[in-house]
Order: C-alpha cells, then structure tokens, then sequence
C-alpha cells in the first residue's frame, strides 16, 4: 500500500497486566516471536499453545499470565505485522524527502511496502486467511488501510492543488482504489503465487499505473530502468 504523503489500534480485547515489568515485557515479546514461527509453520488453526511455548521458552501455565488465548495472541502479531508493513524506512538517512519527485516518492513507498510484504510472505498469508473470518483481525487490516489512504488522499488533494494532479479525481476514491490495487497484487502474487514477476519489475510498474492513474504532471513517471536507460 502506498502513503506517499508520508494509529494503530490495539489488538482485540484489553490484554492481561502481564508484561507490565522489564522481565515481563521481555518475556511477552519472546511470544509475539515463537508465535511468528508457530503461525507460519502450521497456520492458525494447527497452532497449539504448548508448541508457541515451548519456542518461547516458558511454560504452559506462564502462556496465560500474558495472553488470554490463542487468538488473542495471534490479533496481536497480526497487528504488529500491519504496523511494519508501513512504517517509515528503518534508517531514516534513506527516506526520500518530500522535495523530491512525485514517481520518486510513490516508487519509494511501494518498493518499501512490497519488500516488507514479501519478507514475511508466509505470515501475511496466514493473516489474510484468518481477516476472512476473525472480525477483530479484519479490523486491524481495515484500520491501517484507512489510516494510510488518508494520507495518500491527503497528499493527492494537495498535488491537485500544486496544479500536479488531474483535478477531475476524487482523491478519496483514488487513495481507497489505487492502495487496494498494491495490496491486493501482493497477497495474489506474493501469497497465492498467482505470477512470476520480477520484484523491481513489479515496483516500477504498480508505481507507473499509480503516476498514470492519477494523471501525474512529473516528468520522472518513467519507469526506474527506463530512465536509466535515456541517461
């Protein structure tokens, strides 16, 4: 999903006070981890509670100082996941600024996007199963898009207003449809295996039909290699 202008809600129902200690939060984390592993080794519904222990490292009985079930703990590693999906770069010298151009910045945020979704391919296909029919896993997903297609619609009306954007587009309609179109390539692609693309292939065409869907007056809306190539 794109968030080229570049919170989180909480996972389900109130967690337990455990965790609430430095030992605590550090023993919470190892089983956000271990259920990281479990989930993406047998799904939600082969996951057992003593195999996310047992790769914690704690005990059964401990599992209920800090998660009330399995599904609880699964909302969070679900959220937690959404959160990385879109976060900005992990070495903030990266980022692009926003002086830069426009095809630039929504290349950037795809690419971004994209690689975070391919880098836990696995989880993310566990986590669109269980959205299909875990109404609190459905909203995390649902919150975050909407989080993000406000600041996509945010930066699209004010490209609009720099005179950079077709002023006929409904900015909220091309934020909701153009971020649904990059998030819904990547679970056909990078979880059903729908295609063998090219990843810089895939960026540069999502980021293309982005820039040309919007209408995009900039004149770097080539793609990446083809610009190179003019060089």
């Amino acid at each position: 999903m794109t968030d080229p202008g570049g919170d989180a809600t909480t996972a389900g129902a109130a967690r337990t006070a455990g965790g609430k200690s430095r030992k605590g939060a550090e023993t919470r984390a190892r089983l956000v981890e271990a259920a990281k592993v479990v989930f993406e080794r047998d799904g939600f519904l082969e996951a057992r509670i003593t195999d996310i222990a047992k790769e914690a490292g704690v005990s059964h009985g401990s599992y209920y100082h800090y998660f009330e079930s399995k599904e609880q703990l699964f909302r969070e590693v679900a959220e937690l996941q959404e959160e990385r999906l879109t976060a900005p770069p992990d070495d903030p010298s990266t980022a692009i600024g926003h002086d830069a151009p426009l095809s630039v910045r929504i290349e950037e945020a795809n690419r971004r996007y994209l690689e975070r979704y391919r880098d836990e391919a696995k989880l993310m296909g566990v986590i669109e199963q269980v959205s299909r029919y875990d109404e609190v896993v459905r909203e995390v997903r649902a919150e975050r898009f909407r989080f993000f297609a406000k600041r996509s619609e945010a930066a699209i009306r004010q490209w609009q207003d720099d005179g950079r954007v077709d002023p006929a587009i409904d900015p909220k309609l091309a934020a909701d449809a153009l971020g649904s179109m990059v998030a819904r390539f990547a679970e056909l692609w990078l979880v059903q295996e729908y295609a063998d693309y090219d990843f810089d292939h895939v960026v540069e065409q999502l980021s293309l039909l982005w820039a040309n869907a919007l209408g995009l007056n900039d004149a770097t809306t080539k793609p990446t290699k083809q610009r190179k190539r003019e060089r």
